[in-house]
């Protein structure tokens, strides 16, 4: 089974530090003003459970999400000031995979391969 899919998504999970809560929501308010400048980007957002905080983010393709790591790279900076990522996943076709890994490598991602599916 085959898939055209191309979309990428990376799943970063942080933990914020006591007392850094709202620090980090103010954050937040600036990765997604950034964000919605992105054409390329499906979807982006945060959950919350307590001071586990997931970005819940999609893209075109894998030069998409790397145009997206770049431009949020200094925020990024920021938040690792008051937060940990303890998981970071990246999910998507082999052959997008395949151009993220070099990139990504020293975030450490755990990947997984979209063998099969579709997007409408």
């Amino acid at each position: 089974m085959t898939t055209q899919d191309t979309c990428c998504t990376i799943a970063p999970y942080f933990t914020v530090q006591d007392g850094q809560l709202d620090n980090f929501k103010s954050l937040c308010a600036r990765f997604i003003e950034q964000t919605q400048k992105e054409s390329d980007c499906l979807y982006y957002g945060f959950t919350f459970a307590g001071n586990t905080i997931h970005c819940r983010e999609g893209y075109v393709n894998a030069d998409a999400l790397l145009i997206h790591v770049q431009a949020v790279g200094s925020i990024i900076e920021e938040a690792l000031k008051i937060s940990d990522i303890t998981r970071l996943e990246v999910h998507g076709p082999e052959a997008e995979l395949a151009k993220l890994r070099e990139p990504l490598a020293g975030l450490n991602p755990e990947y997984f391969t979209l063998e099969c599916g579709f997007r409408n």
